[in-house]
């Protein structure tokens, strides 16, 4: 193995890349032919990045990378990585190699087969070696262009096409320095509120999948017939509960999550991916219990006719009241059954294609991403659906003239009887299209965290100007702890400049997630 550094290899290794990138041999890299290479390593959103470094090099603005400025590019690349792979050379070899390629995925609760991350290795080893010196590192990084390491683990992952099977029903963590700086509040709130609107928008669909479920083929006609009773405003009923329990019920499920896997880590030691699955399905379990009322009100909402129930705590107390307390929780048992063919077949068929998409890195675009990602939801949706039917009939028994759905058997039968295989399939077209509109909650949630961001740094501002106000005022008027009210204005104002340093990075983090997986609850099929 000959080491390969950027003194000893000179400017030769560069200006070979130079000539790699600049395709049609004009003497600059455009756009398009940064692009390009970029997309061969699956970088994603690689227009977008190529942009962006040609926009931040490109001194003379004639669009496009002379010589100078791509070496400008790899200097800036060179000081701000030369430590990293210091720090990923665990054993000071010089070089990287496939372990300490999976300690680093560790070391952000990933873990990856040996497999992987030699093909991980391979990606950048030039001379075959199978360890990747600094040259080849920063080879790949002036490609890859990622802010650290986290985010580098998070390119890998995605251009390689492999599934590490805790995307599904793993919930949203933090990095300690989102937790410590506050950076999680902004976007849980900018979470809640895209749910909110994803939810408010798609709540019509919602409706006839419950009422297809229920009514089969004449839900359509009922439906059109409580439109013209109940107005436009009709289509909303029970959005509110629903709404209402879609932030806290996830907000719980990582709080539980957080808990267990904190206990599991002092018993178990490393987390495997096997066991971060079960501790996600039984966290998502626990907290679908705590919220399940909250559940049987939205349905009970969704089929009751104009005017039935005076809002949501008039409808608890109907049931409360005319039925019981148990009637809160009809339909649990098949609504927590059908997690298993969901997870089950959504994991199996998700991996699946993964493994086929491996031979590819066309597969790695982000319409190709959300296909086989939407494919995977459909099949364990189609697995799970008649559970979920069976559920929905359950917990509306009280609008029904008779009670054979108590049990799931009973239920399947009476489903049979009236409706045929059909019945267990109602409104499955309603639960696809569902997922289809959920997927722009993404872009809405970036919105709302760019917008919360730019009020919270106003409101930062404003004070940071203010205190700056009194400390001139205390200047002016010599007042003997001026120098104290200075420092503190300093310190403000360095805290606001990191704060927004973070920032972007969480939307960056955000962004770099998009179409990965479906963040949908196999509770809400």
């Amino acid at each position: 193995m000959t080491q390969r550094t950027t003194s000893q290899t000179g400017m030769g290794q560069f200006r070979s890349l130079f000539h790699k990138l600049d395709t049609n041999n004009d003497g600059y890299i455009a756009v398009e032919e940064l692009h390009t290479e970029m997309r061969k390593i699956g970088v994603s959103s690689a227009h977008e990045k190529a942009h962006v470094i040609v926009g931040n090099y490109d001194k003379n603005e004639d669009g496009r990378l002379d010589y100078a400025e791509f070496i400008k590019y790899i200097e800036d690349k060179e000081n701000k990585w030369k430590i990293n792979f210091q720090v990923l050379d665990k054993n000071k070899s010089g070089a990287i190699d496939y372990e300490e390629i999976i300690d680093l995925f560790k070391e952000f609760g990933v873990v990856i087969s040996k497999q992987n991350a030699k093909r991980i290795i391979q990606m950048m080893d030039e001379d075959g070696s199978m360890t990747v010196e600094w040259g080849e590192f920063l080879e790949h990084i002036i490609l890859n262009p990622v802010e650290d390491m986290e985010g580098l683990a998070s390119s890998w992952k995605r251009s390689m096409v492999f599934d590490v099977g805790e995307s599904r029903m793993m919930p949203v963590e933090f990095t300690q320095e989102e937790k410590d700086s506050g950076s999680w509040r902004k976007c849980s709130l900018a979470a809640a509120l895209a749910d909110a609107v994803s939810r408010t928008v798609t709540a019509p669909i919602d409706r006839l999948k419950t009422q297809l479920q229920v009514y089969g083929s004449k839900a359509l006609s009922q439906g059109f017939r409580e439109k013209q009773a109940g107005g436009l405003r009709s289509m909303w009923q029970g959005n509110a509960v629903n709404v209402l329990k879609g932030t806290p019920q996830t907000t719980l499920q990582y709080l539980i999550y957080s808990q267990m896997k904190v206990h599991s880590r002092v018993l178990e030691g490393e987390l495997k991916v096997q066991q971060r699955f079960g501790l996600g399905c039984m966290s998502g379990a626990a907290a679908h219990a705590v919220f399940y009322p909250l559940e049987v009100l939205k349905v009970r909402l969704n089929l009751q006719h104009p005017g039935t129930y005076s809002g949501v705590l008039g409808c608890a107390r109907s049931i409360y009241h005319n039925e019981s307390i148990v009637a809160f929780y009809q339909g649990f048992r098949p609504s927590v059954l059908c997690m298993i063919p969901y997870a089950g077949v959504e994991c199996a068929v998700h991996q699946s294609i993964m493994n086929w998409a491996k031979t590819d890195p066309a597969n790695n675009s982000d319409s190709k991403m959300f296909f086989f990602s939407f494919v995977a939801f459909a099949s364990g949706q189609t697995a799970s659906y008649p559970l979920a039917v069976i559920r929905t009939h359950q917990q509306v028994q009280a609008f029904t003239t008779n009670s054979q759905t108590s049990h799931a058997f009973h239920g399947l039968r009476h489903i049979y009887l009236k409706h045929g295989v059909r019945g267990f399939y109602n409104g499955i077209w309603a639960s696809f299209a569902l997922i289809l509109c959920h997927e722009l909650q993404e872009f809405f949630h970036l919105f709302c965290l760019e917008f919360i961001s730019c009020v919270w740094t106003v409101a930062v501002l404003a004070s940071l100007i203010e205190r700056w106000r009194v400390n001139v005022h205390r200047f002016l008027f010599q007042d003997e702890h001026v120098n104290a009210a200075a420092v503190d204005a300093v310190n403000a104002g360095k805290g606001l400049f990191a704060r927004l340093d973070l920032t972007r990075n969480v939307v960056g983090n955000t962004a770099g997630t998009s179409h990965a997986a479906f963040a949908v609850s196999p509770f809400d099929v």
